[in-house]
């Protein structure tokens, strides 16, 4: 009997094969104390399996075709830095050499704590990044209990064309399922920004997450379609459904080849409205994925990476490298680098600033506010992102803008910064803009006012409808209410681009709405004439934008913005396309 299941949708497209169903081994692992004697062992014997477990991720790095997508190896390279990372290596190494924890206590103790700081965080981003912890933390365990990482175990011939079930998956089996020549995948745990969903995106598997107890419905060798659109997997379908979905995976493949055409082609509409698109990035070598595609720049590059994990502050050299690396990486195309967005939700070692939490962290400080009150943390990267300026076109975005006096205050801060490295000539780029993130509803009502004091605006819709509707985006109770159409959304979206339109300020996108395709045309008809997306997305979005007339239906986004009724408002929608 054809039944379906749902979930997120985290790699478009439609697989159909046999499910194949994993059931990963849990870790054991007995809390006991060891004897003084068999410290120096133990402590051996943990970085042996350490070293075991960068060697796996080596012998996988082997696999990789020499044609597949940049951020393939840099998943690969980012677990193997890991491996090194202080917290997650030689903290395990001091539990064993001050408290006799055996190897694998300390391990999974360890995992444990740092997975508790990144769950408690609410920005989905930063909270996934948790999986990369376990990820790395259960392969040391693995190897301490002598259980094998290599792909040898997985090769099954029932794994060609098959469709994987699994709780969850590392990255490293995303690239298994790649060179096994499976279809698609099923997990009842994940999220669409873990680093398994993005290289599945990369890699063009089609997934769906967050299937509860799928591997309670399916049986071992059940056809499966998987509807990396929609989020739903259909389990024994009957002909009629299937023959509807293989004719839409006809479809797809056809599409895909199309959009490949675009990789070099102007990003213009079809009545000649030229359009900005520009990448996403949080690493200098993930904007090679990007260059791949036609990306224009980096219209985001995220700075958090560089406060995760420590117990100091970066310096401000350790600042100027990593910028200095992604401006050599792009080769002259726009940069633009979001200031520090930590704070609140996402939570960094204590050690590195002294505020408490907070009862409500994303509405408490974070992000500029926290900036401006910690110049310790704020001002190396201010300093550093001046002196980049000299080396290409660099932007500074200060992220969760709510009044001008936070504005005028980071202004300042760069001006008296410019001016101490003219006396010292150490060289900059005087015009370097200064943009400001619109997420706080204030600032949307008020973007006349940041349109006359900052150089750019970008419209960060995550935050914006999470604010605007006034709840937990990541809270399963209320998160059905996330909605990036609600009109009072779109009004706060079209009053910045309109307030930009006006001062003569360009004003641009990098919120989840600027990637999701069902928007592409209502933003165009709004005015929006700048994206910055996942690369993995860029293709399909410059696909659409190439597609569509902007003047035909400029009419119709204004009618969605002036209806009160909701029909209307939906069939205005399906007109758009």
């Amino acid at each position: 009997m054809t039944f379906s299941l749902h979930g997120v949708a985290v790699s478009r497209g439609i697989a159909i094969g046999k499910a194949h169903i994993i059931i990963h081994a849990q870790h054991d692992v007995r809390e006991t104390l060891i004897e003084p004697a068999m410290v120096d062992a133990e402590v051996a014997r943990l970085r042996a399996a350490i070293e075991d477990a960068a060697g796996h991720l080596r012998e996988m790095r082997t696999r990789i075709p020499t044609d597949a997508p940049h951020d393939v190896v840099a998943f690969i390279d980012t677990h193997l830095l890991m491996l090194g990372d202080a917290m997650l290596a030689e903290e395990p190494i001091r539990l064993i050499t001050e408290r006799r924890y055996n190897a694998a206590w300390a391990v999974r103790h360890q995992r444990d704590a740092v997975v508790q700081v990144f769950d408690q965080m609410d920005d989905p981003y930063l909270r996934t990044r948790r999986d990369d912890v376990e990820h790395v933390m259960n392969g040391i365990l693995r190897s301490l209990q002598g259980s094998s990482l290599s792909p040898a175990s997985g090769e099954d011939p029932d794994l060609v064309g098959a469709v994987l079930l699994a709780d969850d998956l590392a990255p490293a089996d995303a690239l298994l399922m790649q060179h096994h020549g499976v279809v698609g995948f099923v997990t009842e745990f994940g999220g669409p920004t873990s680093h398994t969903s993005i290289l599945a995106r990369s890699l063009g598997i089609p997934g769906i997450v967050g299937v509860h107890h799928a591997r309670r419905f399916v049986q071992e060798g059940e056809l499966l379609i998987i509807d990396g659109n929609e989020g739903v997997v259909v389990g024994e379908p009957d002909t009629r459904t299937l023959a509807h979905y293989r004719k839409r995976q006809s479809e797809r493949a056809k599409y895909s080849v199309g959009l490949n055409k675009l990789k070099r082609a102007p990003c213009v509409t079809r009545d000649g409205v030229a359009v900005e698109l520009q990448a996403n990035v949080e690493l200098p070598s993930d904007f090679a994925a990007a260059r791949d595609v036609g990306a224009r720049g980096v219209g985001l590059y995220r700075t958090e990476f560089l406060y995760m994990n420590r117990t100091e502050p970066p310096t401000e050299e350790e600042h100027f490298e990593a910028y200095q690396q992604l401006v050599k990486t792009v080769s002259g195309l726009p940069v633009t680098i979001r200031t520090l967005d930590i704070g609140g939700d996402k939570q960094v070692d204590p050690a590195l600033t002294s505020r408490g939490k907070g009862a409500n962290p994303a509405l408490g400080l974070r992000a500029v506010r926290l900036g401006l009150k910690e110049p310790a943390l704020f001002m190396p990267q201010v300093r550093a992102i001046v002196r980049a300026s000299a080396l290409g076109p660099v932007r500074m975005m200060i992220p969760m803008l709510s009044n001008l006096e936070e504005a005028h205050q980071v202004i300042e801060l760069v001006r008296t910064t410019q001016a101490e490295f003219a006396r010292q000539r150490i060289p900059f780029a005087s015009d370097m803009p200064i943009g400001g993130m619109i997420e706080v509803p204030a600032a949307a009502v008020f973007a006349d006012g940041f349109a006359q004091v900052l150089d750019f605006l970008s419209i960060g819709t995550n935050d914006l409808i999470q604010y605007a509707i006034a709840i937990d985006r990541v809270n399963d109770e209320v998160n059905y209410l996330y909605d990036p159409i609600n009109p009072g959304v779109l009004r706060l979206i079209a009053m910045t681009i309109r307030a930009g339109q006006r001062a003569r300020v360009p004003v641009g996108m990098c919120g989840e709405m600027a990637g999701d395709v069902r928007y592409t045309r209502l933003l165009l008809g709004l005015g929006l004439e700048s994206f910055s997306v996942n690369p993995a997305v860029l293709l399909e979005v410059k696909g659409l934008i190439a597609g569509t007339d902007v003047s035909s239906i400029r009419l119709l986004a204004e009618k969605m913005l002036k209806t009160a009724d909701p029909g209307k408002f939906r069939r205005y929608l399906d007109d758009l396309g």
